[in-house]
């Protein structure tokens, strides 16, 4: 019987080290519950897919973007984000038309090329345009889809269905896939903000800072009166560096072409470049809404007074010469009673006066509406 001991088996091979997992690839992971418990899987045009769809990927990066690379916090937005589109359809919207009279010369997109080929895509806020605040901001919900629609034509051409490769990982990673905005405030008035405007501001900002994150390279507010540098400085104190370097406000819109001295040569003339007006841009679709009065009927037993003067009735009409004496009621109709000329005189210097009053106030009344114009979002 043998007593050698059989050799020892061989130590089992360390596996090698997990690669970290990181944000994306979390985010990733979770892509087809999260579309699955939205019931819906469309963003901005992409239909996205949790393959290595570089599409896709930069989306997913772009609400990472939005929350500090936080992947629960990001897989919230999205949540939210894809539940809104599947309640508005906001893609849908562009071939939407909306009410000229509210919305028309409001909103603009345009696309540049520099020396190098590059795209640059601009959306214009023309708020100067807007006539009247009641009609264009009254109703928060058609101002959202009227301003969606927009966005949305904006990202269409931001092309991001051809994008070939993710945004490079790193907060300090520059996206290409972005657009600039511009707000343009000429007659504007910043100091008494309309209701009305408020709450289309403040509802737009919270469904657009959801819905369309990291979409928005750099704002620019130009016609912005001087004054109002404070509001721009107090931002300081509120604002992430990130953001602020975003913000930049103009006194004049020419000015702008300083700051996109690349493509000047295609900046609307109206903000010193030398291309096209700026209304020569994309526009959502518009049309005229004619709006029918409202008829009031007549009672039956109500007829419409006629007053005829003497002079224009033919002399053989007249009650004189009938032998009617015509300060008397007759079966010819009613007749006016007389009045003394002194009353007479009094109730013309009175429709005197009263005529002057409103004459008056009417350059007043002008110089309200101009200053009820209010800032839009």
């Amino acid at each position: 019987m043998s007593t050698e001991q059989a050799p020892a088996p061989a130590p089992a091979p360390v596996p090698a080290a997990a690669a970290p997992e990181t944000p994306l690839a979390k985010l990733t992971a979770r892509l087809a519950e999260i579309t699955a418990q939205a019931g819906y899987g469309e963003m901005w045009g992409v239909e996205l897919s949790a393959s290595d769809h570089a599409p896709t990927q930069v989306i997913l990066q772009k609400f990472l973007r939005a929350n500090s690379g936080d992947a629960a916090a990001a897989e919230k937005q999205l949540a939210s984000a894809l539940e809104w589109r599947k309640k508005v359809n906001p893609a849908a919207l562009v071939a939407e038309a909306f009410d000229r009279k509210k919305f028309g010369d409001l909103g603009f997109v345009t696309t540049h090329k520099d020396e190098a080929g590059k795209e640059t895509v601009i959306t214009w806020n023309i708020y100067g345009s807007v006539k009247d605040n009641k009609a264009t901001f009254g109703d928060v919900q058609e101002f959202i889809k009227w301003r969606a629609a927009l966005m949305e034509l904006s990202v269409q051409q931001l092309h991001l269905n051809d994008i070939k490769e993710p945004i490079a990982e790193g907060a300090g990673a520059a996206d290409p896939h972005q657009m600039l905005q511009v707000h343009d405030y000429q007659s504007v008035s910043f100091f008494r903000m309309d209701p009305d405007v408020k709450a289309a501001s403040k509802d737009t900002i919270q469904v657009f800072s959801m819905a369309y994150p990291e979409l928005l390279a750099h704002k620019y507010f130009v016609n912005v009166p001087a004054i109002m540098g404070w509001m721009f400085g107090a931002m300081k104190l509120f604002l992430a560096p990130a953001t602020l370097r975003k913000f930049h406000p103009m006194t004049s819109g020419t000015t702008l072409a300083t700051e996109l001295k690349g493509i000047v040569a295609s900046l609307p003339k109206e903000y010193g470049g030398q291309g096209p007006s700026v209304k020569e841009g994309l526009t959502v679709t518009l049309k005229d809404v004619v709006v029918e009065k409202e008829e009031v009927p007549v009672e039956a037993n109500e007829a419409p007074v006629v007053v005829v003067s003497d002079s224009n009735v033919p002399e053989e009409h007249k009650p004189e010469a009938h032998g009617i004496d015509d300060h008397k009621p007759t079966d010819f109709g009613l007749v006016e009673e007389t009045k003394p000329a002194a009353v007479v005189a009094e109730a013309g210097a009175g429709k005197a006066e009263v005529e002057g009053e409103a004459e008056e106030t009417k350059p007043a009344t002008e110089l309200a509406q101009v200053a009820d114009k209010e800032t839009a979002p």
